[in-house]
């Protein structure tokens, strides 16, 4: 019989991000194909009351909570011994969590101190004959696999975005409360401050609506002959402000400015899309001036509908690798979508 256990930390007002949600959601999912399986849930944060009323209705045999100011934010002395002791408290047999940078940072660590296994960046589960089987993406996601594990406790870390997220209405909750030792040690590194970018500079939204994808050709001589980069600016701002869209980037655009050539001012390889780059997941997706071959279009496995705009009718969008291909110029094409959006 399996105790799986969902690990999550809090956010810095107490809520549970929408990544959690989507790992409860995945641990829902085992539970129901897995006979006599119990489900815990296990919060780590400053504060977890908040976060366990908004899990209320999951049916959980037991909510545990590590909670107090040493675990508020990101740190892997802190974040692994909460997550040691959750696990130990519940007895659990598969623990999961969401991949953000606290837990992939902590959780193969806690599964090595537990004599256990970790697998991450799981895009789906499943069950057959008993066992529980994971699948996730290797060689730079351009092949799948799909594994199960013997050894327990089996930490699972899920991709967000890859699970449908659990949904309840908040009620109220016992939380047993689980006491973590610290060492002066585990508290030596401090965090002084966070540092973010403002709002409508911010380019990578990964809860957008909308990936908007731009390719080398925005850089490209035009028409007359002459390069636009100011223009193309201008009009992807505008539209990332606009639609508020994620700014996703071809390596080819990206590498120009190594190679002494103009570029987008406010791409990096952060915006990278593609074999070596992110595999965002947002349910619709417009690559512009891309030419779409397979190095940049395994970046849109989990787009769910996919358009483009290309001069060029016999680009690889063309061939089956978009629901839509709009043959156009990008310029003009922005320019007009711009206009009408600005009007409301």
């Amino acid at each position: 019989m399996e105790t799986i256990l969902v690990l999550a930390h809090t956010e810095l007002d107490g809520s549970l991000a929408p990544t959690a949600l989507e790992a409860l959601g995945a641990a829902k999912t085992l539970q129901a194909a897995l006979p006599d399986a119990k489900l815990m849930i296990g919060l780590a944060g400053e504060r977890v009351g908040d976060a366990a009323k908004a899990v209320a209705a999951s049916g959980a045999a037991r909510v545990l909570g590590v909670s107090g100011p040493d675990f508020a934010v990101s740190r892997y002395a802190t974040d692994a011994a909460a997550a040691e002791a959750l696990t130990r408290s519940a007895g659990a047999t598969l623990v999961l969590a969401a991949g953000t940078a606290r837990m992939l940072r902590c959780l193969p660590g806690v599964a090595a101190r537990l004599g256990g296994r970790a697998d991450t960046h799981v895009t789906s589960l499943s069950v057959a004959d008993g066992k529980v089987f994971v699948s996730r993406w290797y060689y730079r996601q351009r092949m799948e696999g799909t594994l199960t594990r013997a050894q327990r406790p089996w930490f699972i870390v899920v991709d967000p975005g890859s699970q449908p997220a659990w949904s309840g209405a908040p009620g109220p909750v016992a939380v047993e409360e689980v006491a973590v030792t610290l060492t002066d040690s585990a508290r030596r590194t401090t965090v002084t401050g966070v540092r973010q970018v403002a709002a409508d500079a911010q380019t990578i939204r990964p809860d957008a609506e909308l990936l908007f994808v731009a390719g080398a050709g925005w850089t490209k001589k035009q028409a007359d002959g002459q390069t636009h980069v100011p223009e193309a600016e201008t009009l992807i701002r505008d539209f990332l402000r606009l639609t508020r869209a994620s700014l996703g980037s071809s390596k080819s655009l990206v590498d120009l400015g190594g190679e002494g050539q103009a570029v987008l001012s406010f791409l990096s390889h952060l915006n990278q899309i593609g074999q070596t780059g992110a595999t965002p997941r947002h349910p619709k997706g417009l690559s512009t001036c891309c030419h779409g071959e397979e190095p940049h279009t395994v970046g849109w496995r989990f787009i769910g509908e996919r358009r483009a705009i290309s001069l060029d009718p016999n680009c690889g969008w063309a061939r089956g690798k978009a629901d839509v291909l709009y043959v156009a110029d990008a310029f003009a094409v922005l320019r007009k979508v711009n206009e009408l959006l600005a009007r409301g």
